[in-house]
């Protein structure tokens, strides 16, 4: 995790978006296995939300979150210095410096799609957890979204995301190819699901939009874009008026879909 180029990178419209996210709309299909005294590992945590959220619903058992970037870990730890059974720690998901058999549930929320070697992330997250306990995942699909109305610039804007992220190393059509990464892994029982982010309220359309057309014009998506000249500038300027510009259709629906395991061997 410590090598990989990081196509969001962590600018405030990234970690603001991420802080949003929660146990009830980022991990669902994991909180009914979640229960008092486990012990849960959250691997690419950012800043936090889910993490916290883990801890409250497994306390007093404890809770680990890890991420590869100082800066989103110091954030992390600010934010929930005020829960007991938490802990955050910069770390390297293809080799975590835990010992084997550590935790009960290893959970990693859109991290996979980012990696080089995803199966060697989920063998190493196989490696730490107890037997009897879950590996759970979670991933979006970028080719499986889509929206209404139809408008240019989000068909241009996905394809020039999709190509920066396979430059970068990652496949962010992961979704689809999340069970045969966790059975290449070695886990002998896979139960796959999906659920949906659905953007349909002017509200929910505004903020999503907005995120994102800050993202194309300011974080890392925006200078590796212009780096590796993969687009100039007024692209991007128009990419994120396209943003803009559905937010404000009458009717706007944007639905990201992601496909999720709980792996157990």
């Amino acid at each position: 995790m410590n090598d990989e180029v990081y196509s969001h990178g962590h600018h405030p419209s990234v970690t603001t978006a991420h802080a949003a996210r929660t146990v009830a709309s980022s991990a669902a299909y994991l909180e009914p296995f979640l229960e008092a005294g486990l012990d849960v590992l959250d691997i690419g945590c950012g800043p936090g939300s889910i993490t916290a959220g883990f801890a409250d619903l497994v306390a007093p058992g404890s809770v680990v979150g890890v991420d590869s970037s100082a800066d989103v870990v110091a954030q992390a730890s600010r934010s929930y210095a005020d829960v007991a059974n938490i802990a955050f720690r910069e770390g390297n998901v293809y080799d975590l410096d835990v010992p084997d058999e550590s935790f009960d549930v290893v959970h990693a929320h859109q991290l996979l799609q980012h990696l080089a070697d995803p199966v060697a992330a989920l063998r190493e997250m196989r490696r730490v957890v107890r037997p009897g306990g879950i590996v759970a995942a979670r991933e979006a699909d970028f080719g499986a979204m889509t929206w209404f109305p139809a408008v240019g610039e989000l068909d241009e804007w996905r394809e020039l995301y999709r190509t920066l992220a396979r430059a970068n190393g990652g496949e962010p059509d992961a979704g689809r190819r999340l069970p045969g990464w966790a059975a290449e892994a070695g886990f002998a029982d896979v139960e796959v699901s999906s659920s949906n982010w659905i953007y349909v309220t002017v509200e929910d359309r505004r903020v999503h939009a907005e995120s994102w057309a800050e993202r194309v014009l300011h974080s890392a998506f925006a200078g590796q874009t212009l780096e590796r000249g993969l687009a100039d500038q007024r692209t991007l300027e128009r990419l994120a008026e396209g943003w803009r510009s559905w937010s404000r259709a009458d009717g706007g629906v944007f639905l990201m879909p992601s496909l999720e395991i709980l792996a157990r061997d």
